[in-house]
């Protein structure tokens, strides 16, 4: 072979790896990227879903401590949301706003409390009705490195 042969195999052997391994770093990197977004958006998705069932928790525990349920559809929504983090959420999790959602039914089929009951169920720290969940989701959000 004549040295000019070679030398243009040469540059077009260089040019060729070169190009790959352009193609190469450019799709990785987008992949990446892509997958990091994905992973971003359930993150947020998930946040916002607790920080609704928290809401909607707090306000029906606040609800069945003074109130019998007159309107069972009140709980729809907390249940919809429980259904939702069955999808998104780990095993933990789940099981705790399940445990929310049973004390909640249970404080609507129990007798009303009265000022003083309640007073003493805030000093016995009694009254948190979401800490088992809101210590889940937390620990949650830690493993996840969040």
């Amino acid at each position: 072979m004549e040295p000019a042969t070679i030398s243009a195999l040469a540059a077009l052997a260089g040019a060729t790896i070169g190009g790959v391994t352009s193609f190469a770093a450019t799709w990785l990197t987008q992949r990446t990227q892509a997958r990091i977004q994905a992973i971003t958006h359930k993150l947020i998705r998930r946040e916002e879903l607790y920080k609704a069932f928290i809401k909607e928790a707090a306000k029906l525990y606040a609800d069945a401590l003074v109130h019998e349920i007159s309107d069972v559809s009140k709980l729809v929504g907390l249940y919809a949301m429980i259904s939702e983090m069955r999808v998104l959420s780990p095993t933990k999790t789940i099981e705790s706003a399940d445990e929310v959602a049973r004390m909640i039914v249970n404080t609507y089929r129990s007798p009303n409390k009265t000022l003083p009951e309640l007073e003493d169920m805030v000093n016995r720290g009694a009254i948190d009705a979401l800490q088992t969940f809101s210590e889940a989701a937390r620990q949650e959000f830690r493993r996840l490195g969040v």
